[in-house]
């Protein structure tokens, strides 16, 4: 939000000074004719606002969206102008960024620009399919109708999001814990323990002589590891962010054993879901598949669908152009598609593919706590085992060497 210096002229003909808050100077102006003043000067007042700094850098969660989207349809139904609902639903929102986001979006829209115009001001809080299905919506009348199929496809793919991040806390905290306690005992705990063995002049186990090792070379650079291990991480987020981090990337995760079949269904279930949305907003195939493309996260799935897109644009079949890429589409499903297209009920086609993907990562899902939970308490008896041998091991030499 910005502050604005401003001198307006009330309904008693006396002029009033003074500073007001608002997303930008056409909503400054608004907010004054709300309070019965006539702006007579508007200037915006330059300054260093930490708080509003750190209200740019926070995020709109998909849940304020879907929420947005709800009202939003709810309003509009009852006959409640678009900009005059969007400042109702920004008094109630929660994110201050969205909050200013939506407070924008209503004075661009009283200012003369449509809904979608508006959603594009702010590519990064509002997708291409945001904007692509608002847009049908309001060219074709029935702005009410798109509304209710993007919050369903947005509702569908939060689902599909948390299921997937459920299922992989548990095992990213257990990883994590070990992590953690592992640089803490190396570097705290095995030291005072190893000095005991290197007082006495005994052959030592080679497993011993391997966490001796480790845990001086961790007591040494402790800071040095874990300096290393956090540039690291930083540098492998950054680095998975570029082109050919994103291509490796999804490389892996689609030839990963167990991992690539989840990764799969995952990428199916979000392309029917999508396409099939925006096939019944009234999308065509062509400005659907480019729309689904973007929204796609592997790299090979959003290359395949921009070259599909272009297949069907000189009169290809969408099964053709999909066929061609079996590890990434299933024959069942160019099959189920191309009977999608031979009946002209491809929208239901792709309904009906993404319920069952998504009733597949479901199952994944509920079964991959059970299938990983064996595997971490493998990893950890081993490692635990290893340790106990190196530190139990000495203390029966010594013992033996002092007999």
């Amino acid at each position: 939000m910005a502050i604005f210096n401003y001198s307006a002229a009330a309904k008693n003909g006396s002029t009033e000074t003074g500073v007001i808050e608002a997303a930008n100077l056409v909503a400054a102006g608004h907010l004054l004719k709300e309070q019965g003043l006539m702006p007579l000067d508007l200037t915006e007042k330059k300054q260093r606002n930490i708080m509003a700094f750190f209200v740019g850098m926070t995020t709109v969660p998909l849940k304020e969206k879907i929420a947005f989207i709800q009202n939003l349809d709810l309003l509009l139904r009852s006959g409640v102008s678009a900009p005059r609902a969007m400042r109702i639903i920004a008094k109630q929102t929660a994110n201050k960024k969205f909050q200013n986001t939506v407070t924008a979006m209503a004075a661009a829209v009283e200012a003369g620009k449509s809904l979608h115009e508006a959603m594009g001001e702010f590519p990064k809080i509002f997708s291409h399919i945001f904007i692509s299905m608002v847009e049908v919506g309001e060219i074709s009348g029935n702005l009410e109708k798109s509304l209710e199929y993007l919050r369903i496809q947005l509702q569908r793919e939060a689902d599909l999001k948390s299921k997937t991040k459920g299922a992989m806390i548990y095992p990213g905290v257990i990883i994590s814990a070990m992590v953690i306690i592992g640089i803490a005992l190396a570097i705290f705990v095995l030291p005072s323990l190893t000095a005991t063995f290197k007082d006495f002049d005994t052959q030592l186990p080679f497993t011993t002589k391997i966490v001796i090792s480790f845990s001086d070379f961790m007591a040494g650079h402790a800071v040095l590891v874990i300096g290393g291990l956090i540039a690291l991480i930083g540098g492998a987020i950054a680095g998975l962010r570029t082109k050919a981090g994103k291509r490796l990337l999804g490389g892996f995760l689609l030839n990963m054993p167990l991992i690539s079949p989840v990764v799969k269904k995952i990428n199916m279930a979000r392309f029917a879901r999508i396409l099939g949305s925006l096939m019944k907003s009234g999308i065509s195939v062509v400005q659907g598949l480019e729309v689904t493309s973007q929204a796609m996260d592997n790299v090979y799935y959003r290359e395949v669908l921009e070259e599909a897109g272009e297949a069907v644009k000189v009169g290809k079949p969408l099964t053709e152009a999909l066929g061609a890429h079996p590890k990434l589409f299933p024959f069942i499903v160019t099959q189920m598609l191309a009977i999608g297209e031979e009946t002209g009920n491809l929208e239901n086609i792709l309904d009906q593919l993404a319920e069952h993907f998504e009733a597949e990562v479901d199952d994944t899902m509920k079964n991959m706590s059970s299938i990983i939970e064996p595997l971490l308490l493998l990893v950890i008896g081993v490692v635990v085992g290893f340790l106990a041998l190196a530190l139990i091991s000495p203390i029966y030499n010594i013992s033996n060497s002092i007999q």
